[in-house]
């Protein structure tokens, strides 16, 4: 296949694109919303400069989607369309097990006549991190959930040891419950890591984010 992928910066979206191109397909675009109003990535938080920094090292064309809550649906649309025009003939995603996110998925690609692909579609969240890990990404928290998660998390490479914190502090080690959110900056379909600092802390109410900023 020519795929596009549905790339959020997180360690499920570029497992999902490991799988894809270790099982033989051909990657033409990296799809990331960006939410217009702080401009960086919707639920991750990453800015354009890190988006960019990605694309160049994974040698994969960007498509960001700029939108609102409001315009979401009908900018992804655009997104997959442009994609198509590019040469793809499927969109990856890196859901798990969300049933709504999947109807979701699969009624975006019908519109733009795209095929939906779910490479990690209901495998065990637990084992997909430890994959994730074992096959050589590297991933800093970079959100929390504050209710569940201490500050102390933010900045935090994943690794083995950090997931069993996260489930002892009674979240899900995968964090598909939107306990917290990653940034890979480095792995086995990077051609070169990204090199990253960490900044400030950033209060969002029912969640805390930490500005990763790319070291140029």
């Amino acid at each position: 296949m020519n795929f596009a992928i549905s790339y959020s910066g997180g360690k499920d979206s570029a497992l999902a694109l490991y799988r894809m191109i270790t099982g033989g397909h051909n990657p033409v675009a990296l799809i990331t919303t960006v939410n217009t109003q702080i401009n960086r990535s919707w639920s991750h938080g990453i800015d354009g400069e890190l988006l960019l920094a990605v694309s160049d090292s994974l040698k994969i064309p960007l498509i960001l989607c700029r939108c609102n809550a409001d315009g979401y649906g009908q900018a992804f649309a655009r997104s997959l369309e442009k994609a198509r025009e590019m040469g793809a003939d499927s969109c990856a995603f890196g859901d798990i097990d969300t049933d709504g996110h999947k109807a979701w998925d699969e009624e975006q690609c019908k519109k733009a006549n795209l095929n939906c692909v779910l490479p990690l579609w209901k495998q065990n969240r637990e084992a997909l991190v430890h994959e994730t890990l074992s096959v050589g990404f590297r991933a800093v928290i970079n959100v929390i959930d504050c209710s569940i998660l201490a500050d102390s998390f933010l900045g935090e490479d994943l690794s083995a040891a950090l997931v069993e914190k996260i489930k002892a502090a009674g979240a899900d080690p995968c964090g598909e419950n939107g306990e917290y959110h990653t940034f890979v900056y480095d792995g086995p379909v990077f051609c070169s890591p990204i090199s990253i600092e960490t900044g400030k802390i950033i209060d969002l109410g029912t969640h805390k984010a930490i500005d990763i900023i790319y070291k140029k």
